[in-house]
């Protein structure tokens, strides 16, 4: 560990971004052009470390462990470390289950030593986002954490999880201690041969432990500065990892359920397998659902496991947004708006944003970004929505000469991936 230190500076001075020198100001002594700078290149820093054509586990198999004890009453995250946390992994549990639908998450809290299940590994983030919800009020911040029971409470769940299926754990310390019953290094040492990935977000400082957790593991580590630098640590782990060499390749069977209505009928009345045994939302007799094609057992929503025959069942759409992040949209060139304008004139000339027709001016908008295929030039919100939501140009898909060059060069996905029935 002691070759991975940075000799000249401490950690905490080189995590810093001194923002105050970079802001100079401009002919008209003014500093919007600075800030705004400062602003884009934050936006495009994500974007940066994407690389498409890669190995990624779409599988996910997803444990959050989230630290309930004392440390969290602290109010430096407004209005507390505890209340900031459950915020922003509601949000994160929807970001997560939009991008990732066909994988599985559960929530597991360390308070007083030990470790509990909030939330089992599941495929419904309305559930998830329930059980966090309910501990605003339903959780008592006291004692240390024990990150040892955290982590050996998700060993004992995902080491059963198959092989092709990503399994990864996201440790979220307000502590700067934990208090384990035992050795934790050889806990360590057992998720890093099950090949379980596991990723730390410190509220207070780096922790050495963590950090050592986060390297054998091949994790990612970060402690947080403000709130939204919170947020923006925590939504990076939405997007799927690199997947382990540990992961093998394997046929996945899946069933796309369907409706079962027989022409001139209305569908009988019957109870759904999702909520037949919960005794929070009890069953109710519905005529909709979608029914399994394997043994026709009903369910309300999806994408779910079958409890009757095993079958995962989801559907084409759950399918085609896991399957945009193995080709993700390439990036776009960034440009000056004065080159464009000046040194490389167009007919039309560029003046607005391709996308939202916003007005390109060269105080807020110094730098645009052209698509190289389709060569139109967007501002730097549509350039992060196409990446991260939409996972498709603008141009591309609406010019007819760039939508047949696009469907050209699209990659065919290999055969025989998926047992569908």
């Amino acid at each position: 560990m002691a070759d991975e230190e940075d000799p000249k500076e401490y950690r905490w001075e080189t995590g810093y971004e001194k923002t105050w020198e970079a802001i100079k100001e401009d002919d008209d002594g003014l500093i919007e052009g600075s800030v705004s700078d400062i602003i884009q290149k934050a936006k495009r820093k994500r974007q940066a470390m994407k690389r498409g054509f890669s190995k990624l586990g779409m599988m996910r198999h997803l444990y959050i462990l989230l630290d309930c004890s004392e440390a969290m009453t602290v109010p430096d995250l407004k209005p507390t470390r505890f209340i900031c946390s459950l915020k922003l992994l509601e949000l994160f549990i929807e970001e997560f289950f939009d991008q990732n639908p066909i994988s599985q998450l559960g929530v597991v809290a360390m308070k007083a030593k030990r470790a509990e299940k909030i939330s089992e590994l599941s495929g419904t983030s309305r559930k998830h986002v329930k059980a966090v919800h309910a501990l605003t009020n339903g959780v008592q911040l006291t004692g240390e954490p024990s990150l040892q029971n955290g982590l050996e409470l998700a060993l004992k769940t995902l080491r059963l999880v198959p092989s092709h299926a990503s399994r990864e754990v996201l440790v979220v310390m307000g502590s700067l201690t934990t208090c384990d019953p035992t050795d934790i290094h050889l806990t360590i040492e057992s998720l890093k041969a099950e090949g379980i990935r596991c990723s730390v977000v410190s509220l207070s400082a780096e922790i050495r432990i963590c950090k050592y957790l986060c390297t054998e593991t091949g994790g990612t580590y970060s402690a947080v500065l403000d709130d939204a630098h919170y947020k923006d640590q925590l939504l990076q782990h939405i997007d799927p990892p690199q997947a382990g060499n540990q992961q093998e390749f394997s046929l996945i069977k899946m069933g796309f359920p369907h409706g079962k209505t027989e022409t001139g009928k209305e569908p009988p009345l019957t109870m759904c397998m999702c909520h037949i045994d919960s005794a929070d939302e009890p069953a109710k007799l519905t005529s909709g659902g979608y029914h399994c094609p394997q043994c026709y057992s009903k369910y309300c929503e999806l994408p779910v496991e079958c409890t009757a025959c095993g079958l995962t069942l989801a559907s084409a759409p759950h399918l085609a947004r896991s399957y945009h992040h193995l080709f993700p949209v390439p990036h776009f060139t960034e440009l000056t708006l004065e080159k464009i304008q000046v040194q490389e004139p167009r007919d039309p000339p560029v003046t607005t944003c391709y996308a939202c027709q916003k007005i390109l001016a060269s105080g807020s908008d110094k730098m645009v970004y052209e698509c190289g295929s389709c060569r139109q030039v967007f501002c730097i919100d549509c350039d992060i929505f196409i990446h991260e939501t939409l996972h498709s140009c603008v141009g591309c898909t609406t010019i007819p000469a760039s939508a047949q060059h696009l469907q050209a060069r699209k990659p065919v996905p290999p055969p025989h991936s998926l047992s569908i029935i």
